[in-house]
Parts: C-alpha cells; sequence; structure tokens
C-alpha cells in the first residue's frame, strides 16, 4: 500500500491540521488557572478551580506567556504589565469519583466518595 500523501506547509512539514493552525493575527495568553496552565483567547469559557468569588465577580489570572500576532512574550518583567481579567460565570462541581477499598479475609470495605470544587469563568479582556 502506497504512503498517504499529506499537504506540505511552507517549511516542508506534513500539514495534516491546517484548519486548526493560528492565524498570526491572533491575541492568546497561557495562564495559571487553579494549579493548571489554559491557553486563553478572549470570549473564552474555562473551567478552573473553585476561586473565592460570587456569578458575576471579576478575577485577576496570572499570564505565564502572551502571543500577541508574531509577538511572543515570556518575560516575567514584561509579563508584570500583562493583566488577564475573567469574569466568574457559575461555581461547579466536578464527575463524582468513588473512592473503593477492600482487604480479603477480613470484612473491610470502605466506601468515599468525592467531587471537586469548580468555577466556570469567561476571559473578558488580555490587556498587554
Amino acid at each position: 500500500m502506497p504512503p498517504r500523501a499529506c499537504p506540505v506547509d511552507d517549511f516542508g512539514r506534513a500539514a495534516r491540521h491546517q484548519d486548526r493552525r493560528e492565524s498570526e493575527f491572533e491575541v492568546y495568553a497561557i495562564v495559571r488557572a487553579g494549579g493548571r496552565q489554559e491557553k486563553v483567547s478572549v470570549g473564552d469559557i474555562v473551567v478552573m478551580d473553585r476561586v473565592q468569588a460570587q456569578a458575576g465577580d471579576t478575577v485577576e489570572l496570572a499570564p505565564l506567556l502572551l502571543v500577541d500576532g508574531g509577538n511572543v512574550t515570556s518575560d516575567a518583567a514584561a509579563l508584570a504589565g500583562v493583566r488577564v481579567t475573567a469574569e466568574v460565570v457559575a461555581p461547579e462541581k466536578g464527575p463524582k469519583i468513588t473512592i473503593m477499598k477492600f482487604k480479603n479475609k477480613t470484612g473491610y470495605r470502605k466506601r468515599q466518595g468525592h467531587r471537586q470544587k469548580l468555577t466556570r469563568v469567561k476571559v473578558t479582556a488580555i490587556e498587554a
């Protein structure tokens, strides 16, 4: 069977995901959101760990990287002036996780459940 032909981009790499490529004018940021890093743009809705804020409140997310068209900013001094603001949409709970412990021949059984508390936020502005 012959190899599948796929289109090639300007640099000779296979461009399998050309439709998902970022445009050169897109502005996005990598932010620290509840212990994880998320890629966000204006208008994105992100689910993150619980934030102590009511629905409708504004929270600020710490930027780690900013991409503004072709300019990439990752320097901590330059990122000190960047603000990523988001509006709290609603508090949520994650899926139910069940923890079962069992020891054979002793009658020991333990059942425990957990639901992570989350917050859904909508990114309103990325100001450089």
